[in-house]
């Protein structure tokens, strides 16, 4: 039975013995293991149902440790952690030859992150290893944005849920990497591309790859509820079509009334992307479970933390 508790020194001592603990961050929930321990790291990819393929992020709580993990620290990479760590970006860095292939998918890359909860920041601190904590949901459905939904995905297939309240920005988070010293945005997440390029310049986007991806986040399925999902233009219209259907309809801002809509959930009245990007993946979850025929979401600005929601909307739509 998975029980969800706040305390710590009993993660540590799941994690110590090779056991896996859900655990909270500011993005999503994750699903974290010893990087050093492959029983633990097997245990993640059978839980998941993960595909061995897809590389997993590494989190730890300092600058020091991530250089312990990696060979190369790109001056660009640096001034990216300097503007956003602890936070939610995850880099892709040349690993050190200890990191296990396990882990990075075979990769001479290592994905690294300073998450920004201060749950997990204690428990990383109480540690002698870093964790790999992909997000703690079976492979391709949505993410977790609090304990009980982690509870709801593994009943009795994980211990532990360490209780870190609601993830305050709710979704997954940018990953960059380096092709030949230039840095490349692999996926689209809570740091908006206009943020990275305020520290970094102009950056090269490449978010998709189905086979052997750089990142997690890049197959074109994911993210995905169990209810058929469509993201369109102009709800309103849509929905014409679909009279007999009921309906969940997610919009950012505006109202859509139509008798067939079941529930209607504005992301944020005063169109503010950070609250509806929070809101998203709790908004997934809830329509999830109302046994609607279709959900339906509304096509999202296309800048700022609006590129991020399309992304993810776009990836809960492919069949």
């Amino acid at each position: 039975m998975t029980i969800i508790s706040n305390d710590i020194l009993k993660a540590k001592q799941l994690l110590e013995n090779d056991d896996v603990v859900a655990i909270p961050t500011e993005t999503v929930y994750g699903l974290a293991g010893n990087i050093f321990s492959e029983k633990a790291i097997q245990k993640i990819f059978k839980v998941k149902k993960r595909p061995h393929f897809n590389p997993l992020i590494v989190h730890t709580n300092s600058i020091e440790k991530v250089e312990a993990l990696v060979s190369e620290f790109p001056e660009q990479a640096k001034k990216l952690a300097k503007a956003f760590w602890p936070g939610s970006l995850t880099l892709i860095l040349k690993k050190k030859s200890n990191i296990p292939d396990l882990v990075t998918a075979g990769k001479d890359t290592v994905a690294v992150r300073i998450p920004n909860h201060a749950v997990t920041l204690q428990l990383l601190e109480k540690l002698a290893f870093p964790l790999a904590a992909p997000s703690a949901n079976p492979f391709g459905s949505i993410s977790p944005t609090s304990a009980a939904h982690v509870e709801n995905y593994f009943k009795d297939s994980i211990k532990m849920v360490l209780q870190g309240g609601s993830c305050e920005n709710g979704i997954e988070s940018t990953i960059i990497g380096f092709e030949n010293d230039e840095p490349v945005l692999y996926r689209l997440g809570s740091i908006s591309i206009e943020e990275i390029t305020a520290v970094i310049g102009e950056i090269k986007v490449k978010n998709k790859k189905e086979i052997a991806p750089n990142a997690p986040g890049m197959l074109e399925r994911h993210y995905a509820p169990s209810t058929k999902t469509f993201l369109v233009k102009d709800v309103a219209l849509f929905i014409k079509d679909y009279p007999n259907k009921r309906i969940g309809v997610i919009t950012f801002s505006k109202k859509v009334l139509a008798p067939n809509i079941k529930k209607l959930v504005l992301l944020s009245e005063k169109k503010d992307l950070k609250e509806a990007t929070s809101k998203l993946y709790q908004t997934l979850h809830d329509l999830d479970g109302l046994e609607l025929d279709m959900i339906v979401a509304e096509l999202f600005p296309d800048f700022g933390l609006g590129k991020s929601i399309n992304d993810r909307l776009e990836r809960a739509t492919k069949d």
